[in-house]
């Protein structure tokens, strides 16, 4: 009933050993069901019947608690008892209130956190002519920490990733990485950028692993601003049309290109898959110069051409980089909490040409995929479209 990076444990052992395997499963509560109705019946009837037994028990108790066999009570004992079965009856009554009361509170602290993870808005505002500054919009008091961003950690070296996709079309992309500022916002200084309007995307996690992403727009007028720096990247090319059929190259800014390796059967919505990419240098030969692209192989953004999916993956799946250290590692206290410090797992040895991005398409439509790495210190970006009948 928790929501977070909860985790599936698998323990074997056998002549070469014991082993466990944690697997990291985000989760959150999406809606509520009602009780069935003859369990709902048995229930009442048990709280009915021992509310009445317990009045009748206090009245007994001082009718006839101090007689002997076959005493008959006085009179005043009798009036007596009735005044302890209504006091005994006001009580019982405050207390099934009181517990009602309680009850009703929990279960509506309980909707409202499965409302929290529900896609939030991002309410966006521009200053200065290129400082973009995000918040998250909430209307309910329980939104208190999450709008003033007090639960979130870092998740691969960063509090926030911001796609800014342009709309409609998305034909540019920008992958961004604010910084918190006053008031639980953040902000970022927008690199150059044609006038037109845009999708927001903002993915953040909180403090029990759990990734949730802000979903807004920004219209904005041209933008002659600062060269992008460190992992922050930017895409421009054609732009998504319905129907257009699957895209399996795509041509990269060196001169190299990113193949995708998919099976000939046709895609499917709701049906997991494992999308193959490769990478190959100007020579057509398989790359050699991968590194870690924020502690990972690569990330790939899955994108639905109304905007109404976004969704994104690493190799590992869409469990964020803190819920797979948490499972790893076992950091975490009695809380489930993961250590805000944790640094990122670099791998060792040499990249591979080819990346694995498990996901499934939720429903039919025309999606674009933009599959992100990074090779000799520049991040490279990857684009292909895709029809899922």
């Amino acid at each position: 009933m928790e929501s977070g990076a909860l985790q599936v444990r698998v323990s074997v052992g056998g002549t070469k050993g014991q082993g466990e395997l944690a697997v990291p499963v985000p989760a959150a509560a999406q809606r509520t069901l009602k009780m069935q109705r003859p369990l709902w019946c048995l229930l009442a009837f048990l709280m009915v019947f021992l509310a009445v037994g317990m009045v009748f028990i206090a009245g007994a108790a001082v009718r006839e608690g101090n007689l002997g066999p076959g005493e008959t009570p006085a009179p005043g004992r009798t009036r007596n008892a009735r005044v302890v079965m209504a006091i005994t009856t006001v009580v019982v009554a405050g207390i099934l209130y009181l517990g009602r009361a309680w009850w009703s509170a929990e279960a509506n602290n309980y909707q409202r956190g499965v409302n929290i993870f529900k896609p939030p808005a991002a309410e966006t505002k521009l200053e200065n002519g290129n400082r973009l500054v995000i918040r998250a919009k909430g209307q309910d008091a329980e939104w208190s920490s999450y709008v003033k961003m007090e639960e979130v950690i870092p998740d691969h070296g960063h509090l926030m990733d911001l796609f800014v996709i342009s709309s409609p079309g998305l034909d540019r992309m920008w992958h961004l990485h604010p910084q918190r500022v006053e008031g639980g916002a953040f902000a970022e200084e927008l690199p150059s950028m044609p006038a037109g309007r845009n999708q927001i995307f903002a993915d953040v996690v909180d403090k029990g692993g759990f990734p949730w992403t802000l979903v807004g727009s920004v219209e904005l007028a041209k933008i002659n601003g600062q060269p992008l720096t460190g992992d922050d990247s930017a895409w421009s090319g054609a732009t998504g049309a319905a129907q257009a059929g699957d895209s399996t190259v795509s041509q990269l800014a060196d001169g190299g290109r990113m193949v995708w390796r998919r099976a000939t059967d046709p895609l499917e919505a709701n049906l997991p898959m494992n999308f193959k990419f490769s990478v190959e240098d100007t020579n057509g030969q398989p790359a050699n110069d991968l590194e870690p692209y924020m502690g990972m192989t690569g990330h790939a953004e899955f994108v639905s051409l109304d905007l109404s999916v976004f969704a994104h993956v690493h190799p590992a799946g869409s469990v964020s980089m803190a819920a797979l250290e948490l499972a790893r590692t076992g950091l975490a206290g009695a809380s489930g909490e993961l250590q805000p410090g944790m640094p990122m797992a670099m791998p060792s040895a040499p990249l591979s040409s080819e990346i694995h991005f498990p996901y499934g398409f939720p429903r039919p439509g025309e999606y674009r995929i933009f599959v992100q790495i990074k090779r000799s210190g520049r991040v490279e970006t990857g684009v292909f479209d895709a029809h899922v009948p």
